[in-house]
């Protein structure tokens, strides 16, 4: 617990990375591309996120940059095929 207490500030930098992206998908939602990108900007955000606090923990691999990318991958899918339906 009190490790989470002290990577507080990384969490909420994570929720309001991905707060902002679901309100740009929600707010421009009359607007394709401009949603595309909104989805592209998150993706990238929540990876380049993980790096760094991986980076700062001092704990970064090879894989952890995988596993980011790959579930950015995935959002990304699952986004595109919800907004281009």
């Amino acid at each position: 617990m009190k490790q989470f207490a002290k990577d507080l500030p990384h969490y909420m930098l994570l929720g309001g990375i991905l707060l902002a992206g679901f309100a740009g998908l929600v707010l421009f939602s009359y607007d394709i591309k401009f949603q595309a990108a909104v989805a592209i900007a998150t993706a990238v955000s929540y990876t380049t996120w993980g790096i760094v606090h991986h980076y700062i923990h001092r704990d970064l691999h090879p894989e952890v940059i995988v596993e980011y990318a790959a579930v950015s991958l995935l959002g990304l899918v699952i986004l595109f095929s919800l907004i281009l339906r």
